[in-house]
């Protein structure tokens, strides 16, 4: 019977690791093997480690995943290293020997530097730091990628709001997360969601929520907030002719003093919502109700469409002119653009929106697909490599420089993250160091222990939040 568990962290690789221990020197005793983001565009915001190692590198291998492994291994056509799975069992009570260290998490590295790097603690187990490599770079590269991306779209708001706006302080809040229905599994919007919120406060994933919880301290402390809001189908089921009466159950419902709520107004005719209900017939109602209205265009062209909802709604409702010149709308109504955003698009929004002469803190955006789901791990080119090998008591150092790419060519040696004479992050070999100088990497995991619980709130910190 072959096994049906997730669990069995001895599966949780590529098939063909599984030989690899038969395929390497005679003598080997340490391999140290490290993780970068090649190239891209983005700086790296390091992130999700930490919910790796208490996810999966807590729980001990047992004897039963020891032999579900071999079932599966042998029938799938490969060998089984029985013997080494057995020792790691008999003498690390199924703990793995390794050392992992790697950058805080939440750190911003440019990319083709060091990240994190795994070694071997016990010379039996030379085969086991690229054992893990399909599990320990995945679990690296995509919410790593999705942080990075998203603490790009940080940057280019933060410069709007500097620019149009009388300050930043709505910024936590100015890109929310509407990836849950579009992730790829369970697991991706637990990972996904986080690293957004390492940059954000706002989210509709709430399993964002327990994974900050469960992973990153956040039992006492809300991680993100949302708000009410509608969607299509409490809209239409009012049907075309009971619009108006659906838009104001929503300020019925949900208007007050200092609360606000989206309401999608696309059904039909978004123009004709913004002129003619939002703007003539539930004006005053708007007014005052005391909290915020937030409209939501979700189809069209997205630069066309913000511009032209923004030049609407300041005809029907008016606006300020700001201490640096541009428009603003009463506080009591905004805009959320959720549809076809990206960090190309949002740039381009963001630059229309200012061009029209509208502050940026008239508009929030909602992103989904673009964040989770739009990445991969070629987005920044992630590879974990073996970069050094002890033999017989002697370091050598190892890499690959293919002639067909050069962009593959991988490190050399055991390798340190320094800041340089200019302040610049820097990946040097160890035994290059300068006398007293300090790695950046830190331990984080050692022979079965977590070193490192780091919360959400310390890793945001570390963004400059």
């Amino acid at each position: 019977m072959y096994t049906s568990n997730f669990n069995n962290l001895i599966l949780n690789s590529d098939s063909y690791k599984t030989s690899h221990w038969v395929q390497y020197p005679a003598g080997s005793e340490y391999m140290s093997s490290y993780v970068e983001a090649r190239k891209g565009d983005y700086d790296v915001v390091f992130f999700g480690l930490q919910a790796f190692i208490k996810e999966y590198l807590s729980r001990p291998i047992t004897q039963q995943d020891i032999d579900e492994a071999e079932l599966v291994i042998e029938a799938h056509g490969l060998t089984f290293n029985r013997a080494g799975w057995e020792l790691l069992l008999e003498r690390h009570n199924g703990y793995l020997p390794l050392r992992i260290e790697a950058v805080p998490e939440g750190s911003i590295v440019p990319v083709s530097n060091v990240v994190c790097q795994v070694v071997n603690t016990d010379p039996e187990f030379y085969w086991l730091p690229s054992y893990i490599e399909t599990a320990l770079l995945r679990a690296i590269w995509y919410p790593s990628t999705v942080a990075s991306v998203s603490y790009y779209c940080k940057g280019i708001i933060r410069k709007a709001l500097e620019k149009s706006a009388d300050n930043t302080d709505s910024l936590p809040f100015r890109l929310h997360d509407f990836g849950a229905r579009g992730a790829s599994s369970f697991e991706s919007v637990a990972l996904g969601s986080l690293a957004n919120l390492v940059n954000f406060s706002g989210t509709d994933s709430m399993t964002a929520l327990v994974a900050a919880s469960r992973w990153y301290g956040m039992d006492k402390e809300m991680a993100a907030f949302s708000i009410p809001a509608a969607e299509h189908s409490t809209m239409t089921a009012w049907g075309r002719d009971g619009e108006t009466a659906a838009f104001a159950n929503m300020i019925e419902q949900f208007g007050g003093p200092d609360k606000a709520f989206s309401v999608v107004s696309d059904s039909y005719d978004l123009w004709n919502a913004i002129d003619n209900i939002w703007g003539d017939e539930l004006k005053e109602a708007v007014k005052n109700m005391g909290g915020t209205l937030v409209i939501r265009p979700d189809s069209g062209e997205p630069t066309k469409v913000v511009r032209e909802a923004l030049e609407r709604l300041a005809v029907k409702f008016g606006t300020t002119i700001n201490s640096k010149g541009y428009k603003v709308l009463p506080d009591y109504v905004r805009i959320i653009q959720g549809d076809g955003i990206n960090a190309q698009s949002l740039s381009k929004i963001v630059d229309a929106v200012m061009d029209a002469g509208f502050s940026a803190e008239n508009i929030t955006f909602g992103m989904g697909g673009g964040l989770l789901q739009q990445v991969n791990r070629d987005t920044m080119s992630w590879a974990m490599k073996a970069s050094a090998i002890s033999i017989d008591g002697e370091w050598k150092d190892i890499y690959k420089d293919p002639v067909t790419s050069h962009s593959k060519r991988s490190k050399k040696g055991r390798l340190a993250l320094i800041k340089d004479n200019s302040a610049q992050l820097k990946t040097v070999k160890v035994d290059e160091l300068n006398k007293g100088a300090q790695s950046l990497l830190r331990e984080v995991y050692v022979d079965g222990k977590l070193l490192v619980d780091d919360t959400l709130t310390t890793i945001r910190e570390r963004t400059g939040w």
